[in-house]
């Protein structure tokens, strides 16, 4: 059996309701011949006849009648699904999912999701925290739509698969305790602490910075422990062990007992908002790229514009 013409079925349910082929082609402003062979082409297409024609017009079927039942059916399915469509577009619901990585999760992200939030109530909202190379992935096989990501300058990221919007700057600190030398100082060479030890994150990419900046200063770093998070650094730092460098946005949870000294030329990595290049962004994907533009412009501090 053919396929339903859903314009055939409007055609018949007018003619059902005007009781006239001639009536229902001046109500749709078709000619009566046209009407005549499109009810005709639908008669042939379901294989009963659908209407009774008498000299004084024409009555539906008891096929007919029934058929339009389903015709009305339709036409509320379809209707339903524009008021759904609508609400998504709208932004009235819907779900966003979103990655981002440790450091930004507890600084830039948070004022994100708040700022996405107060403006779309009703749209579901899932951020995961992996690091860079997972959210990569999530990304690539569509598990999430927009993700948080870093580079630095010696390892920026290049794939074709991604667009890549520069959010902000996020320059790398001297954290020392309150009461060291360097407290109260402005920008610190690297090369003014070739006899300091060092708190590191271990197999992190600030180690990497921390080794980069030394050998270009002309030193290696004499590691005097190895942490697991920024919390710990701090930790460490405080209690003299050594001093460290962090990203500044690592440390939205600075300690009292802990001093930031800003680093001269100091090593600045990218924050990036990244999408894939093949996909389109959905209504609130592109609502939340506008939202990160706007909570990074606002957060920034001058070091920090990109």
């Amino acid at each position: 059996m053919a396929e339903l013409d859903l314009h055939r079925l409007h055609l018949l349910r007018e003619v059902g309701r005007l009781g006239s082929l001639t009536s229902a082609a001046a109500a749709l402003s078709f000619t009566t011949s046209a009407v005549s062979q499109q009810i005709s082409k639908l008669e042939r297409e379901m294989g009963v006849a659908l209407l009774e024609r008498h000299p004084r017009g024409v009555v539906l079927t008891e096929a007919g009648t029934a058929l339009l039942r389903y015709a009305d059916d339709l036409d509320r399915t379809i209707e339903a699904a524009h008021a759904e469509m609508a609400e998504f577009a709208g932004l009235g619901r819907g779900q966003l999912r979103m990655g981002t990585f440790p450091t930004v999760g507890a600084s830039l992200m948070p004022d994100v999701v708040l700022a996405f939030r107060a403006r779309f109530p009703e749209v579901s909202v899932t951020v995961v925290s992996a690091r860079r190379g997972g959210l990569i992935e999530r990304l690539k096989r569509r598990d999430i739509e927009l993700t948080l990501l870093w580079d630095y300058p010696w390892e920026q990221i290049e794939d074709e698969e991604l667009a890549l919007t520069p959010l902000m700057n996020d320059p790398t600190v001297l954290l020392v305790p309150r009461q060291h030398p360097l407290a109260a100082g402005g920008p610190v060479r690297i090369g003014t602490l070739q006899e300091q030890e060092w708190i590191v994150r271990d197999e992190h990419p600030v180690a990497d910075v921390l080794r980069r900046v030394c050998r270009d200063a002309g030193f290696e770093p004499r590691i005097a422990f190895a942490a697991n998070d920024y919390q710990e650094t701090q930790g460490m730092v405080a209690a003299g062990i050594g001093i460290a460098l962090a990203p500044e946005l690592a440390l939205s949870a600075l300690r009292p007992d802990v001093a930031v000294v800003p680093i001269e030329g100091s090593p600045t990595r990218r924050i990036l908002l990244a999408r894939l290049t093949g996909r389109r962004l959905s209504p609130a994907g592109q609502a939340a790229t506008a939202v990160f533009r706007s909570t990074a412009e606002r957060t920034q501090s001058p070091a920090r514009r990109p």
